[in-house]
């Protein structure tokens, strides 16, 4: 992809998917992902409702008016995507590809982020770290990770989610809302994950096409693993080789879920072909309690 096309790509992108964050999505982001505390915001007259706990009994002895402290919510966070990049997640059978609907995505929730005034950072992974991008705010900024996502993807063959997740603690010191974007075909970021969700709280959204649950019975089937560039022949009308796929598949999803689950963090699954604006919304509000 040239850089024109590249450019409108990110144009498209942008008008599609900013209008849903500013419209629908920024309220709910901002209830589902609350600051840390409340600070001190100014002191005003007591009105009728305010709790008592909050008068400020010093001014009030001072100016003989009964005085109330006012707090505001800490709002500003960081928001990181972590995206997979590899072979794999250019695939896809129908209108959109896995990596298609993964920029959307970011740029839905990025520009949520932005219009919450949090900052928005990024990590490109295949089998190693591709490309860093450090938290910032504004719509230049958000652009600029549109445009390298769709720049950088489908260059790496193999996907290491522990990798990712390492380097996430070791360049972002502070507590980050945390989006990893992947198809999640892999068992060895079990460690990564636990030490990791100490201190960041990490969405695993996993992305897959209808076509990845099943092989289709077609007889022989010459097939190439997108993470390795292996070629294999396999023969799809055997039941025994249908099945043992099925199980590879559902024991890597099983295997995603339980280990987010088990260190206390929330998952999304979708096909890459389902609404994910109502995907989406529905997450937000489950996190509102």
């Amino acid at each position: 992809m040239d850089a024109a096309e590249i450019l409108k790509k990110v144009r498209r992108i942008e008008i599609k998917t900013k209008g849903l964050s500013k419209h629908i999505f920024s309220g709910e982001y901002h209830s589902a992902f609350k600051g840390r505390g409340m600070s001190f915001s100014e002191v005003r007259d007591y009105q009728y409702g305010d709790d008592v706990r909050n008068i400020d009994w010093n001014v009030t002895a001072r100016t003989g008016q009964t005085s109330v402290k006012i707090f505001e919510e800490e709002r500003e966070l960081t928001l990181m995507l972590l995206i997979d990049i590899s072979n794999s997640s250019f695939y896809g059978t129908g209108e959109n590809l896995k990596s298609e609907i993964m920029t959307e995505i970011c740029a839905v929730v990025g520009f949520s982020a932005l219009n919450n005034n949090d900052k928005v950072g990024a990590i490109f992974f295949s089998d190693k770290i591709e490309k860093y991008i450090s938290p910032k705010k504004g719509k230049k900024h958000m652009l600029l990770i549109i445009r390298e996502l769709l720049n950088l993807g489908g260059q790496s063959e193999g996907t290491d989610i522990a990798a990712a997740l390492e380097y996430l603690n070791n360049v972002q010191k502070k507590r980050a809302i945390t989006f990893l974007l992947s198809d999640f075909m892999q068992q060895d970021y079990e460690s990564a994950l636990n030490i990791a969700s100490r201190k960041h709280d990490i969405i695993g959204m996993h992305l897959f096409d209808k076509a990845e649950l099943d092989l289709p019975n077609v007889g022989l089937l010459q097939v190439r693993d997108s993470e390795t560039g292996q070629m294999s022949l396999i023969d799809t009308s055997n039941k025994a080789v249908r099945e043992k796929y099925k199980l590879w598949f559902d024991d890597n999803m099983l295997f995603f879920k339980n280990q987010f689950n088990k260190n206390g963090l929330d998952t999304i699954s979708m096909a890459v072909d389902q609404d994910y604006i109502k995907v989406l919304l529905k997450f937000f509000k489950s996190r509102v309690k």
